[in-house]
């Protein structure tokens, strides 16, 4: 039982996903900072409050935080924009100028100029309309 365990652990895959999650908490303490402390006060000198959690209203003796959620959305919002602007679109032009100079796998179906359905490459009849292909 103790061996089966070990060799769980020991997989790639469970050491992959360890590294990762504590890669991601670091990360995301880091991100949480860049908005807390940068793009929050930006936000504040342009519209001139960065703290919304003292908007509110009450219907019936019932407090509605209307700012705390507009607080959380923001937040919401801008840790997206920070992870997208600052990883997604680095991480994307990497692999772009990564794959440049790859050829294009070679294609394994085709159309059928007749009823333009995708056949294998070595078809000599369309499957739908029985349509003859000429010899390659």
């Amino acid at each position: 039982m103790l061996k089966g365990f070990r060799q769980f652990l020991l997989r790639g895959n469970v050491i992959d996903l360890a590294v990762a999650v504590v890669i991601g908490a670091a990360f995301g303490a880091v991100v949480t900072a860049l908005v807390k402390d940068l793009l929050t006060p930006l936000i504040a000198a342009v519209v001139g409050q960065p703290d919304f959690s003292a908007i509110a209203f009450e219907v019936n003796g019932s407090k509605f935080l209307i700012g705390d959620f507009i607080n959380a959305v923001m937040s919401f919002v801008l840790i997206g924009a920070a992870v997208y602007f600052f990883v997604v679109v680095p991480v994307n032009a990497l692999m772009a100028r990564l794959k440049r100079g790859d050829a294009p796998p070679d294609p394994t179906t085709k159309k059928c100029p007749e009823c333009l359905s995708e056949v294998p490459v070595k078809a000599r009849r369309c499957a739908f309309c029985t349509s003859a292909f000429a010899p390659n």
